[in-house]
């Protein structure tokens, strides 16, 4: 399926900017737009959100890099 981002805020009654910014990684998705864009492409509610979760997660593995590493599991008990 071929759409522009254009067409696509339209579908979805959202400014084309907010489009144009998600799609450059400088905008994260919202429940609101996970809600809209779900219903557009006939997605389970929540799925735009996880998909931002894991790239969230990816870019704090990232950044931490040794640090994460250092870190120690509790032992507890």
């Amino acid at each position: 399926m071929k759409i522009t981002k254009y067409r696509l805020a339209k579908e979805i009654d959202v400014p084309s900017q907010r489009i144009g910014e998600i799609v450059k990684g400088k905008r994260a998705v919202t429940p609101d737009t996970d809600l809209r864009l779900c219903r557009f492409f006939g997605l389970s509610d929540g799925y735009w959100l996880r998909v931002q979760a894991n790239y969230d997660l990816q870019l704090a593995r990232s950044a931490m890099g040794d640090k994460l590493i250092k870190i120690q599991p509790w032992a507890h008990g």
